[in-house]
């Protein structure tokens, strides 16, 4: 990874971060890493758990932020959600998939929480 494009994601992490507690997310953890894959955000909103998956592009040269949101992607994120439930003794809460995407425009950041963006595919 070039350092311009993990510039361009730790400022996309960052700004999400915000947003979200602007929304009203109650932060819990950022960037879990487990052996089963990686959850760049995870958060509370009401009584539910939330993963969220965070996204910024400098263009669309090659599809907007979201279409990175692969599904061997989801899969990872699948898991790992799964893993920090069972570590955190939270598998009875309601959990759901979120997505942050962040586009540079030539008038600044476009940001967007994309709620329930995803569902575990079985």
């Amino acid at each position: 990874m070039t350092r311009a494009r993990r510039q361009t994601g730790i400022f996309g992490e960052e700004r999400a971060a915000a947003v979200l507690r602007e929304a009203g997310y109650r932060l819990l953890a950022r960037n879990y890493r487990c052996p089963q894959g990686e959850v760049d955000i995870v958060a509370e909103e009401g009584e539910q758990i939330v993963f969220v998956e965070v996204k910024a592009r400098r263009g669309e040269a090659f599809g907007g932020p979201a279409a990175a949101v692969t599904r061997a992607k989801r899969r990872r994120i699948a898991r790992a959600a799964l893993h920090y439930l069972a570590a955190n003794r939270m598998l009875e809460r309601p959990a759901r998939f979120d997505v942050v995407t962040l586009l540079e425009t030539p008038s600044g950041w476009r940001i967007e929480i994309l709620r329930n963006a995803f569902e575990i595919e079985g």
